[in-house]
Formats: structure tokens, C-alpha cells, sequence
């Protein structure tokens, strides 16, 4: 995998060797990182069931300030704190070990500008997310990727990349 854009734009980095990892595709990333681009400059992200981080580091790399990674896989943990020292991002970056739907609900959880969730398919992760999202925003904008066939709840913008589909929360 590598980075899309911006500084480290072209620099590979490495997936977790674990088979609930499943990395956002190259077409996906950029067509959501372009559906956030003039969101991102000096932004506070987090990367949700961040697997290998490339949603949050393709975001640093494009002038997000801050990235929190939230992942529950030790081997996902390891590449996002790998990732981030071959990039030599540690300084803009935490690393958290734990399930983002627990995460989120953190009391006093100073809210992110963007949040990306990329959550295992076909366990309802993303619905879940979203709803969370919508009674207690996290974030000021919510992006979630899903099958594109799976349900969400109402009030964001789809974008289908053949069966991947990716949602937008938050902007009017």
C-alpha cells in the first residue's frame, strides 16, 4: 500500500498480516480523501478500526494536524506505530488499543474535526457508527466505509466505488 498524496505522498506502508484487516482500496482512499480535501489542512482526525492507519496517515499526509488511531488488533496496533515511525509521524499522532464503538462514548471526548471509520464488513459496525454518530456527534464530520449494500441510518451522502460504498456524515 502507499500514500496516495501530499508529503509523503508515494512512501509505502505495510498492512497487518491479519484477516480482519481489510485495507481500504487505492480508488476508495482517494476519492474519499478528495471528498475531504479542503477539510483537512490543520485538521484533528481520528482513524476508527484504523487496521493498517492509511485513512489517518494519508490524512496527516495531507496536512491534517492530528491523528488518534483507535484499532482492537494487536497485529493492527503494531503496523499503525510501525507506519508512523517509518513516516516519522509519532509526534502527530496517539495510538489507542481498544473497540471504537467503546472509544466514542468516552466521557469529555473533546470531538474530532473528521473521523474515518473503515470497520469490518458484514458485522453491522458501520450502521452502528453511524448511529452513535448521530445521537452523540463525535465528530464534525463522519465518514464511515461499508458495503455498499449494507443499511445506514438516514442523513448522509453515499458514494459507491463498485461494492464498496462510503458515507459522509455531517455536512450540510
Amino acid at each position: 500500500m502507499r500514500i496516495i498524496a501530499g508529503e509523503w505522498r508515494g512512501r509505502t506502508i505495510s498492512a497487518p498480516r491479519d484477516r480482519r484487516v481489510r485495507p481500504t482500496g487505492d480508488r476508495a482512499r482517494e476519492a474519499w480523501m478528495s471528498m475531504l480535501q479542503y477539510d483537512l489542512p490543520d485538521a484533528r482526525v481520528a482513524d476508527l478500526c484504523a487496521g493498517s492507519g492509511a485513512l489517518g496517515l494519508e490524512a496527516l499526509s495531507r496536512g491534517a494536524a492530528f491523528c488518534d488511531f483507535v484499532e482492537l488488533t494487536d497485529a493492527g496496533v503494531r503496523a499503525i506505530q510501525d507506519n508512523a515511525t517509518a513516516l516519522g509521524a509519532l509526534r502527530r499522532v496517539a495510538i489507542h488499543k481498544g473497540d471504537a464503538l467503546r472509544f466514542v462514548l468516552t466521557p469529555d471526548l473533546d470531538p474530532w474535526d473528521i473521523a474515518f471509520a473503515d470497520p469490518p464488513y458484514r458485522l453491522g459496525l458501520a450502521a452502528q457508527l453511524a448511529t452513535l454518530w448521530l445521537a452523540r456527534p463525535f465528530a464534525r464530520l463522519f465518514t464511515v466505509e461499508h458495503e455498499a449494500h449494507e443499511p445506514l441510518p438516514p442523513g448522509g451522502d453515499t458514494r459507491l466505488y463498485g461494492g464498496t460504498g462510503v458515507t459522509l456524515f455531517g455536512r450540510e
